[in-house]
Formats: C-alpha cells, structure tokens, sequence
C-alpha cells in the first residue's frame, strides 16, 4: 500500500526570530510538514532554531538534515533531542550523517576520524538514540553501504541521496541502493519512511533547474546527466508532479525534500499531489 507524501523544506535565509517565524508559517502555509535545518559550523545552532521555528507553528515538525554527530557525545545530544521533543510535544524527527567536512572538524579544534571511525560513532549513537528515546524519528541520510545498513536496522527514515549518476539503459543507481536497503532492512523494510533530497529544480517558467549545487557534489556528471538525476527536478509543475508520484509507485519513495529557494515554486507541485 502507497504511503502518503509528505514534504519538508530546508530553513529559510534569516535567522532574527521575525525572520524565522515568518518563515516557517510561510512554510506551513504552502503546505510542507516538516522544515528542515543543518548542522555546519558556521551556521546557526539547530536546537535553537528548531524551537523557534516550532513555537510558531502548530503543524509544522521540524527536523536536523542532519546532525553531525561526530561532534557529539550519545548521552548529551539526547539531552537536547528529549528537551526539543518535548516542547514541540513530538514534533521532531531527528536527523543524523557522519559528518564530512574535514575544516570544520579543524575550526572546532576536533579531531578528524576516519571515514570508518565517524561511521562507527554514527552507529553507536543511534542505538543509544533508539534505546533511550524510543519515541523520537530517526533519520539517517547516505549513500554508502556501511551508512545504509545502520539506517535499515536501526532509523525510521532513510534519506537517499540518488546515486553518483544518472540511471541509463545499463542500471539504475537509485534502485540499486533501494534494494541494498531492502535486502539489509529484511522484515522491517515496509514500515521504513524513503526520503529523497532534490537539489536543484525550476524556480521560474523556463522549466530548467539552476544545476550549482548538484554540480559542486557530482562534478563527473554533464548537465544532461544531472537533469536526469533523481536530485533534479525539471519541467513543468504538472510533469514535476508525475515525477514525484513515480518515485512513490516505481521506488517508494515518499518523503521530498527541497531547498529553501525552491519552497515557492515547489509549493505549487504540492498542490498537485495533496
């Protein structure tokens, strides 16, 4: 049975507690359920704007995509998760990744683990998420086959990232990592939440998406291949719209994400699809 699409945005430009407000009933209002906000050193302190941001809303969840949790002990970024769940009375999905960027390691005066080492942290710190507060989503979003074992045996939701490449006529790389998970997951498969990220997409009449930021994370692909990438959303709202109920019926995906630029244009394929 089809699961219901649901939609989250990332935090909006502005991080004045007007700014944030304003955004996040905006966010509501065009009809996404969940905003979004990262974790960079440079950047603004989740837990605080995620409390803002649901203070000033009633519908509207918010969630980290996704906590760095290198930069964490288990214990004390529960305390946090449990103070935020309980003042958004549940309204809270909890976001992690391994963390990746080595100058913000070096800025925060931290070690830089290896790849397997900020692994192993990400799966110590989920089991204990999951042991100890049992009742929050978790979330984990990746590509690899380390990552995306955890999430299949342990998060409730699986960000996917699509791949290092477009699918062609010799493979699909979205399907390929769905059925790793599936495979991994075993019974626990079909109650797992599958989240994709879109990067780029139209935010004009030209039906072309601005490519920058796919291109800065998959710098081997041509344009082409980008547009055809299941990060990038082009054409038209109503073949936008088709796209998205096939990633749901093909994959079963349904959970989309979106940049803050793209919350305006991307309202109107949700329109479409509630």
């Amino acid at each position: 049975m089809a699961k219901d699409l649901r939609f989250g945005v990332g935090v909006m430009r502005g991080t004045s507690r007007p700014a944030l407000e304003g955004a996040a009933r905006r966010a509501e209002d065009l009809g996404f359920d969940v905003m979004h906000v990262p974790d960079h050193l440079g950047g603004p302190a989740p837990f605080p704007v995620m409390t803002t941001i649901a203070m000033a809303t009633s519908r509207l969840r918010v969630g980290t995509f996704v906590i760095n949790s290198a930069f964490y002990r288990p214990a004390l970024l529960a305390r946090d998760v449990a103070a935020l769940r309980d003042l958004t009375e549940g309204r809270f999905d909890l976001g992690l990744g391994t963390g990746y960027v080595k100058e913000e390691f070096d800025a925060a005066g931290i070690p830089f683990p290896s790849a397997g080492e900020r692994v192993d942290h990400l799966r110590a710190t989920t089991e204990y998420m999951a042991e100890h507060l049992p009742d929050v989503p978790i979330m984990i979003a990746g590509n690899g086959d380390r990552v995306l074992r955890i999430a299949a045996r342990s998060a409730d939701i699986i960000g996917l990232t699509g791949g290092d490449r477009a699918a062609t006529a010799d493979g699909d790389p979205l399907a390929d990592r769905i059925a790793y998970v599936r495979e991994a997951a075993g019974e626990r498969f079909d109650a797992l939440e599958l989240n994709i990220a879109v990067t780029a997409m139209p935010v004009d009449d030209s039906a072309m998406p601005d490519l920058t930021i796919p291109r800065h994370f998959l710098p081997g692909l041509s344009d082409e291949e980008l547009v055809r990438h299941p990060g990038v959303l082009s054409g038209s709202t109503d073949e936008m719209a088709d796209r998205i109920r096939r990633y749901r019926d093909v994959y079963g995906i349904s959970y989309v994400t979106v940049q803050d630029r793209h919350a305006e244009a991307f309202a109107k394929v949700i329109a479409l699809l509630k």
